[in-house]
């Protein structure tokens, strides 16, 4: 039970101070004069040899070559002829890696860092500010030079310079009068 008044414990209690954690193995766990005594080095492995995978289209070139159509003619060829593909360690870029620069730094580089001081005095807004003002004046320097060279001009001008065309007179008659 909860002593009175204080909260119940939902922890155990740690062992002393003279206790020591982990597991202890009694052949290898010597301590400090079995590790400076010996050297127990971990054994290599030995690789099992892998046999590469079959190379089914350079034997299929090859019995296409050879005159073979048939499947059974196919499989025949390929326990005659069993060519495995190169291992990559054989290939030519293992070999002969391409030459590059010792600072060459792969993949995209990263942005410059934006001042700080510029963004703290608000000077981007003060640049955009600045061309905003500019294309206000120039655009209302253009729209005055329009109005100074442009003279207004009304209906009775525009009359003036493009007549109408003068209206020809026709004579229009019934079709059934026509022949009259």
């Amino acid at each position: 039970q909860a002593e009175l008044g204080k909260p119940l414990r939902n922890c155990y209690t740690l062992p002393g101070f003279d206790f020591s954690y982990g597991l202890y193995i009694h052949r290898t766990d010597g301590g400090v004069p079995e590790a400076i005594g010996h050297w127990n080095t971990v054994k290599p492995r030995t690789t099992l040899v892998q046999k590469m995978p079959r190379d089914f289209i350079t034997m299929n070139r090859g019995a296409l070559k050879a005159g073979y159509t048939t499947a059974r003619e196919f499989n025949l060829y390929y326990k005659a002829n069993d060519i495995r593909r190169r291992d990559d360690e054989y290939s030519h870029f293992k070999r002969y890696p391409p030459k590059v620069p010792a600072d060459l730094t792969y993949g995209v580089t990263a942005r410059p860092c934006t001042p700080f001081f510029d963004l703290l005095q608000h000077k981007y807004k003060e640049l955009w500010m600045e061309q905003q003002r500019a294309l206000t004046a120039a655009q209302q320097v253009e729209k005055k030079k329009v109005t100074k060279n442009k003279v207004c001009e009304t209906r009775t001008t525009f009359l003036r310079k493009h007549p109408l065309p003068a209206k020809e007179e026709s004579f229009w008659h019934l079709p059934r009068l026509e022949k009259v």
